[in-house]
């Protein structure tokens, strides 16, 4: 549908190009320019940026999948991998490894405990951060958020001095005559998974609190004038409104924590080394364990990668589908 320009009036005209005609002289002249169209253009220039995206992602994600896979199919070292007999072998093989078998129940034990109370923490510090009457908001903001600019070595080292037999824990707990002596916290396995949990909960908790930060400033004010005028106290406040809104935020960093914790491996390497006895060790270290430390085996590290990758996967997946409410 085409518009003709009479004086001052529109007039709409049917043509069989993407075009305006202006009528000069009795006589209408098309005044398109001969070539693509403004919508082909825009599409010519949409894949011409995500093309470069795209093939990145293709070469640096996807086609190592795809190669991890074909791995988890070999057995051998360097240049002598091949196919399996049977092919599946090394994922049968998993299935009979007790160790790995304890590292899934140490890694969804870590994922259990210390992701819903990270995420309720972060949720309660960005409340607490948005509130427009508090003063030094940039000072607090920046202090929660310090730990996660340290270095993940770094962190897991500090922790580790911490929680020494002579660290700086035992000596106050020695001090105020809670304890005799000095508590081996990373020599049992009951009180390092709590040292790990304690860790990851320092480390990521103001990581998360920016997102929720930003999701609240992106709630207007009146919204929660409107609730107080209404009688709503802040608890039911925080729940009727600040959790729903939240709620994409909420999704977005569920995932994200799932998957990163499924893959944990600074702090079983660095604070506790997997031990006493495996007891602490994660997914991700026993891979890492299976490929460089112990006799290296690429085609079962490759199957016991693969299966974590199905894992985030999965529970990614749950987890769009539980936060989708569209009919």
């Amino acid at each position: 549908m085409l518009c003709l320009i009479r004086g001052t009036e529109m007039v709409p005209r049917i043509h069989s190009r993407y075009s305006f005609e202006e009528k000069r002289g009795g006589i209408f002249v098309n005044s398109s320019k001969k070539g693509m169209t403004l919508i082909a253009k825009q599409r010519v220039a949409g894949w011409t940026f995500l093309t470069p995206a795209t093939l990145m992602i293709a070469i640096m994600s996807f086609w190592p999948m795809i190669q991890a896979f074909i791995i988890s199919l070999q057995t051998g070292t360097g240049a002598n991998m091949r196919f399996a007999e049977p092919i599946f072998n090394n994922y049968k093989r998993i299935l009979a490894d007790k160790v790995f078998q304890q590292s899934i129940v140490n890694t969804f034990l870590y994922l259990l405990i210390q992701v819903p109370i990270m995420l309720l923490l972060a949720i309660l510090l960005a409340q607490l951060l948005n509130n427009q009457q508090l003063r030094f908001k940039g000072l607090f903001r920046t202090c929660v958020f310090l730990p996660c600019a340290t270095s993940l070595v770094s962190y897991a080292i500090i922790f580790r001095s911490l929680f020494a037999q002579e660290g700086l824990i035992n000596t106050i707990l020695v001090n105020l005559h809670i304890l005799d002596r000095g508590y081996n916290f990373l020599g049992n396995s009951t009180s390092a998974k709590i040292v790990i949990i304690i860790a990851l909960v320092w480390r990521w908790t103001g990581y998360n609190m920016v997102f929720y930060l930003a999701g609240l400033q992106n709630i207007e004010y009146s919204v929660y004038e409107a609730a107080k005028i209404d009688g709503a106290n802040g608890w039911k406040t925080f729940w009727r409104i600040t959790v729903p809104l939240l709620k994409p935020t909420i999704i977005m960093t569920v995932i994200t924590s799932i998957n990163g914790t499924l893959q944990l491996f600074d702090e079983s390497v660095n604070l506790t080394k997997g031990g006493p006895a495996n007891s602490t060790i994660t997914m991700s270290h026993y891979v890492y364990n299976t490929c460089f430390i112990n006799v290296p085996n690429f085609g079962y590290a490759s199957a016991m990668a693969f299966l974590i990758f199905i894992m985030v996967a999965v529970l990614a997946l749950i987890n769009l589908k539980v936060g989708d409410t569209r009919d």
